[in-house]
């Protein structure tokens, strides 16, 4: 039993996480499915009546129950690996990197998947991280909206479906997040 809880701890090689994301990919392929996380907001806003609201809003929100026990799953694995399956939550990050977070004020980076200097109790409740709490929400909100879906979506499912504006969206994800992270958090960190 050691053994099996010492394996579960431990990142899993591409040859079991691999297979095991085709495996569901294929499943939702074979019953007609397709997967992403945002959905599941459009769903819970069908269930709480916005259908009154809106026509965008209007379908047939049981067909997407599955999706809502996928999310619920998420969350429950979670707190599960970061409550009973996470011995250390030292991050593993290269020297080059450890060194560029000091250079914008992170003091302790690698110690935790949260910084202290921007999540810590004393900062979170800030008007400066409640702006851009709500601020990044909204982009995110906006962004998975006007391309249709969310990162998971586009990159798991859409992908897989061979789809040409899956792979526009995916590109453009990961052109944004290399100009967050090299030309605009350094300067908002530093406020």
């Amino acid at each position: 039993m050691d053994r099996l809880i010492e394996f579960i701890q431990q990142p899993w090689p591409w040859w079991i996480s691999g297979p095991l994301i085709a495996y569901v990919m294929f499943s939702l392929l074979y019953f007609g499915k397709g997967f992403g996380v945002s959905t599941n907001f459009k769903t819970v806003c069908c269930m709480l009546g916005s259908c009154k609201v809106s026509d965008f809003f209007c379908f047939n929100w049981r067909d997407q129950i599955w999706n809502l026990m996928f999310i619920g799953g998420v969350v429950i694995g979670g707190f599960i690996s970061s409550q009973f399956l996470t011995p250390d939550t030292a991050v593993a990050i290269s020297q080059a990197t450890i060194t560029d977070l000091k250079t914008i004020g992170i003091e302790s980076p690698g110690t935790s998947y949260l910084p202290e200097e921007i999540f810590g109790a004393d900062n979170i409740w800030s008007l400066r991280s409640l702006v851009f709490l709500l601020g990044g929400g909204f982009l995110v909100g906006f962004g998975t909206r006007y391309a249709n879906g969310c990162t998971s979506g586009h990159a798991i499912s859409g992908l897989s479906n061979l789809q040409y504006w899956s792979l526009i969206a995916v590109v453009g994800f990961f052109i944004g997040g290399l100009v967050m992270t090299h030309f605009i958090l350094p300067y908002l960190i530093a406020l």
